[in-house]
Order: C-alpha cells, then sequence, then structure tokens
C-alpha cells in the first residue's frame, strides 16, 4: 500500500522541482526528502528520481505516480472535508497567513473572534506576502491566505483556488504637513511627478503596482526609500524624506507632521481571503471566513 506521507513529499517534489524546494515547503531536512523518495522507490519497484546535474528530476514513472499524488492527496482533503462538514463542528487545525498590514489590521480581531466562538479550533497564523500566501494555500502549507490586488493591476489566482472579499481598502498620498499640497481636499498622482517616494521592496507586488500606475501616467517614479512595513514608510514620511501610498489598513494611527490626502481617482486595494476549493465544505474554512469578513466591517 503507497504510503500517503511519502506520496506528499513526491508531489511536493514535482511541485517546487528540487530536493531543497521540497524539503522548505514540507518543513523537513533535504536528508528526509530523499529517505522518503528511496522508501517510496522500494514500495513500487520502480526508479522515480534521477540525477540531473546537481539536482535531480523526475523519471517517466516519478511524473506518473506525482500525478496520481496529486489527485489522492486532493482526494483525501476532500474526504476530510466530507467528515468535518457531516459532523458539523469547527475543530482540527487551521493555518493562515496575511500580508503584514492585514496580519496587523485584521488577524486581532478576527482570530480572537474564532478562539471565542470556537475553542475546540487551532489557529496558526503567519505573516506573508500576498504570492507566497497563494503558493502556501496551493501547496497545502496553508489553508486559508489573506491577499490583495489594486483596482487597476488584479492578481491571477491558480486553478483550484476559492476566493472571498473581505474589504475595499482606501489608499492615500501621505505627505509632510509643509507639503505644498497637504492642504489640498484630493490629489492627482501626477501632480507627484517630482517628489520622491517611499516604496516597498523591490519585486513585492504592491511596488510593482506603484511603478506600473506612475509609469501609465507618463511619470518615471522617483524612489528614494524602501520599507516593508507602511508605519516605517510614515515614518520616513514625517522625517520630510518624501511620500507614500497609505492604505487605510496601514495607516492607522497616522504620526504626528504627516498629512493624507485622498487621491482623485480614488486609489483603492481589494483584500480577500483564498482557500483550495476542496477544502470548500469545511466548517472552520466558513467560519474562519466569517471572521475575517466581520474584522473587515470593523475597519471599514
Amino acid at each position: 500500500m503507497l504510503n500517503l506521507e511519502r506520496l506528499r513529499t513526491l508531489d511536493a517534489l514535482a511541485r517546487h522541482g528540487s530536493v531543497s524546494g521540497a524539503a522548505e515547503a514540507l518543513h523537513i531536512t533535504t536528508s528526509a526528502v530523499s529517505q522518503q523518495m528511496s522508501k517510496l522507490e522500494r514500495e513500487v519497484g520502480q526508479q522515480l528520481l534521477a540525477k540531473n546535474g546537481r539536482g535531480v528530476r523526475l523519471t517517466d514513472a516519478g511524473r506518473l505516480l506525482a500525478e496520481h499524488a496529486a489527485r489522492i492527496l486532493s482526494q483525501v482533503e476532500l474526504a476530510q472535508s466530507d467528515l468535518e462538514a457531516q459532523r458539523g463542528q469547527v475543530v482540527g487545525e487551521l493555518r493562515l497567513s496575511a500580508f503584514p498590514t492585514a496580519a496587523r489590521g485584521l488577524f486581532p480581531f478576527a482570530l480572537s473572534a474564532l478562539r471565542e466562538r470556537h475553542p475546540a479550533l487551532r489557529l496558526r497564523s503567519c505573516e506573508l506576502e500576498p504570492e507566497n500566501g497563494i503558493a502556501g494555500v496551493v501547496r497545502g502549507d496553508l489553508d486559508l491566505a489573506v491577499v490583495l490586488d489594486w483596482y487597476n493591476k488584479p492578481m491571477a489566482l491558480p486553478d483550484g483556488l476559492v476566493k472571498a472579499p473581505i474589504l475595499d481598502d482606501p489608499a492615500h498620498v501621505a505627505m509632510p504637513e509643509d507639503h505644498r499640497l497637504a492642504d489640498r481636499d484630493e490629489v492627482d498622482l501626477a501632480e507627484f511627478a517630482d517628489d520622491e517616494w517611499i516604496t516597498w521592496g523591490e519585486g513585492e507586488f504592491c511596488h510593482e503596482w506603484l511603478m506600473f500606475t506612475l509609469r501609465s501616467k507618463g511619470i518615471e517614479p522617483i524612489v528614494g526609500h524602501r520599507a516593508a512595513e507602511n508605519h516605517t514608510q510614515l515614518a520616513l514620511v514625517a522625517a520630510g524624506l518624501g511620500v507614500c501610498v497609505a492604505p487605510l489598513l496601514g495607516r492607522r494611527p497616522v504620526p504626528a507632521g504627516v498629512v493624507t490626502v485622498p487621491v482623485r481617482q480614488r486609489v483603492r486595494r481589494h483584500v480577500y481571503v483564498v482557500w483550495r476549493a476542496d477544502a470548500d465544505r469545511r466548517p472552520s474554512i466558513r467560519a474562519a471566513v466569517k471572521a475575517l469578513q466581520a474584522a473587515g466591517e470593523r475597519v471599514g
């Protein structure tokens, strides 16, 4: 009989393409991955891995079994969901992630409400950027991920995931209180063509959105400083070092010396939660989505 954990290891190898990638996804050592694969090869009586330079690749038999493994693991998830749904109780373990401002703005209220209403549910949460959260849900490392996209730059979801909205997060421009536009009721992003921007890290989704949006207006952004956290960005604005985009989730409280002004184009982020379709019937998933939406209403 095929061992489920070894099939999970094979599935991780197929998804990540390397022993180290599979080990990281499964939170085990690379030697543990190799041992699991050696045992699986003995069980099936065929070679599943072959050397490929310094790494490995799946053989034809390995790819065939990996396709079956993905379907088997999906069926196991469905079985667990159906059993949990049939029992109708919010129990077990639920693993969640959120991008930093959502973890700060939504998780305290949502997770405390879940713990109070469902004491038998074990909650495990972490901060992850949207792309990493989605990847974790696809791999099965996470049950839910709170992610975002922007009004003019949607994020494509992989097949097999479903989503539910949490809130629309309006974004203002934050500037020093003595900035030339600080007394305005609203501003246009094009008016900041000569300002230095304080933005997110290179390659992060929100940074790429800002570069895309400004360049679509014919502006080549001047990036002065980078910071992952919105509150760090606001502190740099307070020091007079530039301007930044300040979403609602990330700007409370606004530090002294900083003014936030709405953008005429109604700049906003869409915040939503994603999970695997094969886990859709789990009461714990439904309870968590409801709690996150209630937290979103409270923030909004």
